[in-house]
């Protein structure tokens, strides 16, 4: 009896090991299909996916010719004057609007235009009017670190012909020397007091200095290139 319980027991026990096996062993099977499943899809798309999500795009630079006979635009930020300055003092100036090609905007507004004073002659006592001219060399687009090279003219100003005040000036001497004259020698004498005082109106203009030319910041100036600026575009 007692071999036949221990007997029952035992194949008891091993029927209920081979049930529990199976489970176990998909358990195992079921775990390791689902870690991969993760490391495949979660895992595995992640590694795969962040490079690229992430990684900026690399810009792109491309060049554009401005022709030659563009207009620039520029108010200046420096003041000059044919009486102030000197040769080869600098000027600096922005652009008051954007330059575009073919509509497209490639010079910015405010990119910075700079140059040079070519002359700055005052006015003369005996001859000459004052003349003052600038020429601009050189643009830097606003937001970039590139300086390019450009050919324009120079903007010149000269000083306005007195003509009208200085015919006041002899002018009125000259009247005076003829009264005086006429009051001493009759008509004769009024031709020379004529000649005396259109002598003294004469060295009252030599004695006096004309009109200055000055350009003010703020100033707004057109400039046209003379050659064709390539400058080099991101993006």
């Amino acid at each position: 009896m007692r071999r036949l319980m221990i007997g029952l027991f035992l194949a008891g026990f091993a029927a209920g090991a081979c049930n529990r096996a199976p489970d176990a062993t998909t358990a195992t099977e079921t775990g390791q299909s689902g870690s991969g499943a993760i490391a495949t899809t979660g895992g595995g798309e992640a590694r795969d996916r962040t490079p690229l999500e992430t990684a900026a795009k690399p810009k792109t630079v491309r060049e554009v010719t401005i022709p030659a006979g563009t207009e620039l635009p520029i108010v200046l930020d420096t003041s000059v004057g044919s009486k102030t300055s000197r040769v080869e003092e600098p000027v600096r100036a922005h652009l008051s609007r954007a330059v575009s090609v073919e509509g497209q905007p490639v010079l910015p507004e405010g990119s910075i235009v700079s140059g040079v004073v070519t002359d700055a002659t005052p006015a003369g006592k005996v001859k000459g009017r004052a003349h003052l001219a600038v020429r601009f060399d050189a643009i830097t687009p606003r937001g970039g670190d590139e300086r390019y090279r450009i050919e324009t003219a120079a903007v010149g100003r000269t000083a306005p012909a007195e003509k009208k005040k200085d015919a006041l000036k002899i002018g009125a001497p000259a009247a005076g020397g003829a009264i005086i004259g006429a009051i001493v020698g009759g008509g004769k004498g009024a031709a020379i007091g004529a000649a005396a005082g259109g002598g003294a109106g004469t060295a009252v203009v030599l004695s006096t200095s004309g009109k200055e030319t000055s350009l003010a910041v703020g100033s707004p100036l057109r400039l046209r290139l003379s050659a064709p600026l390539t400058i080099r575009i991101k993006g």
